[in-house]
């Protein structure tokens, strides 16, 4: 579906969303007005799903957003329908294909109540519809069992990568069924909880980067994924799509692939070709979803036509977007044998990088909102100097989490840690995240902080 097509249908579906319930307001309910309002919703929603199988309606920031296209709150009735979502703390729909017109009458008439408190909680039971909080979504408390259990499952999976890089670099072809496997059990695990499993894509040892990247790249793809209402099969297949991005560079020589500082201009002409190297490998593995090759020949291109390889596109893949946000913030906050994780403002300023021309912003704001560029996990130094672990983060300032204060700025352990809301300091006591640090470097666990 071309851009304007998406544009088109947005708009006429958060206008029909506002109007259904301007008329549910208005009338009883089985009036006339409310039953065709409703259908002509049901109209426009089938409409969106013949290209997707679920649609996000969603609050981010001070935009409403379907699907990942702003819709304009000029008009009245788009103000009025944020304020009636907010009202009820819902910053998040998502409807799936085969919605009945009785979920979606009674999707309308709770928030036309707009009662606030409990009067969501009928909407649970919905089998098509899902209601929620952006920054909650799919979040459960993280146990010591979880992260455990989660980090058995990380360490699995990238000795999973490593095999099928092996696989394909000698047998010319990943092990498809292999690599299905152990991302159907990350999909579950984002799924059940993102927190644990997103902040183990921060602990990483450099020597194993090339492993380690293909795994956070999928999960980091898929946290974003089901942020815009992709799940199921769809999910596992950007997941899939994700995990395979950089596979073209198995015939990339080691010593480019490894080179510890810049390439020469011939360098960086070989190892473009992975993109094309890793497309042609995928199209002829076989039970390998179409996504995949079109990612790996993609994810370096941009939205304004910059990028490699040299190719002229409308409008690049959904997939491609997600991965290719995905694969640029994990390789710079990465600590690599040549370089330190970049500080957040450097990652922000690359994927904002020429007005944001290059990256849809829309995409990218979920991406800070959803994901979080600081994750819970994350050990991180304060511009103070103390070296602290990431608890919460506060979704409209990235720079200022809830953290634990671990060790002061001459790096000692503090004998009884400090809780502290930097979005809350002010004055003297004003802190922010300067930089990733390294585990490593201090010998502690961040994740058994949570």
């Amino acid at each position: 579906m071309s851009v304007p097509q998406r544009s088109r249908l947005a708009d006429e579906l958060s206008r029909r969303l506002a109007a259904a319930i301007r008329g549910a307001q208005l009338y009883a309910p089985g009036h006339p007005l409310v039953t065709r309002s409703a259908r002509a919703l049901i109209e426009t929603l089938t409409l969106v799903h013949q290209s997707a199988h679920s649609v996000a309606i969603g609050i981010v920031g001070e935009e409403l957003v379907i699907g990942e296209v702003p819709v304009p709150r000029a008009a009245e009735t788009m103000s009025e329908l944020m304020r009636r979502l907010q009202q009820l703390g819902i910053e998040r729909i998502v409807i799936d294909k085969g919605v009945e017109e009785s979920e979606i009458e009674q999707l309308v008439a709770v928030v036309a109540r707009g009662e606030g408190g409990d009067s969501t909680a009928p909407l649970a039971k919905l089998p098509h519809i899902r209601v929620g909080r952006l920054e909650l979504e799919d979040q459960v408390s993280t146990s010591s069992g979880d992260i455990a259990t989660f980090r058995r499952l990380y360490d699995d999976a990238v000795k999973v990568a490593e095999d099928l890089w092996d696989s394909a670099s000698t047998e010319g072809a990943p092990d498809a069924d292999a690599a299905r496997e152990m991302v159907d059990s990350l999909a579950q695990a984002v799924a059940q909880n993102r927190t644990a499993l997103l902040s183990l894509t921060a602990l990483k040892n450099y020597d194993n980067y090339t492993f380690t990247h293909m795994v956070n790249v999928s999960i980091l793809t898929m946290g974003q994924a089901r942020g815009v209402g992709i799940d199921g099969a769809q999910l596992r297949e950007f997941g899939m799509a994700a995990l395979m991005h950089d596979i073209g560079k198995v015939q990339t020589p080691n010593e480019i692939l490894n080179k510890p500082g810049a390439l020469t201009p011939e360098e960086f002409t070989i190892l473009k070709r992975h993109t094309v190297d890793g497309a042609e490998i995928l199209r002829k593995t076989p039970e390998m979803p179409t996504l995949a090759p079109i990612v790996a020949f993609e994810h370096h291109l941009r939205a304004d036509g910059t990028g490699y390889p040299a190719a002229t596109r409308p409008q690049l893949n959904l997939g491609t977007s997600l991965v290719g946000i995905a694969d640029v913030y994990d390789a710079m906050r990465s600590q690599r044998v040549y370089h330190s994780g970049f500080p957040t403002d450097r990652i922000l300023a690359v994927l904002q990088k020429n007005d944001g021309k290059q990256f849809d912003q829309n995409l990218v704001r979920r991406f800070i909102q959803l994901v979080g560029i600081y994750p819970e996990g994350n050990l991180v130094r304060l511009d103070s100097g103390e070296i602290a672990v990431v608890l919460k983060a506060y979704a409209p300032d990235p720079y200022r989490p809830r953290v634990r204060i671990l060790f002061t700025t001459e790096g000692k352990p503090i004998p009884e840690p400090i809780e502290l809301d930097l979005w809350e300091s002010e004055g003297a006591q004003s802190r922010s995240i300067q930089a990733p640090v390294d585990p490593a470097d201090y010998r502690i666990d961040p994740l058994a902080q949570l």
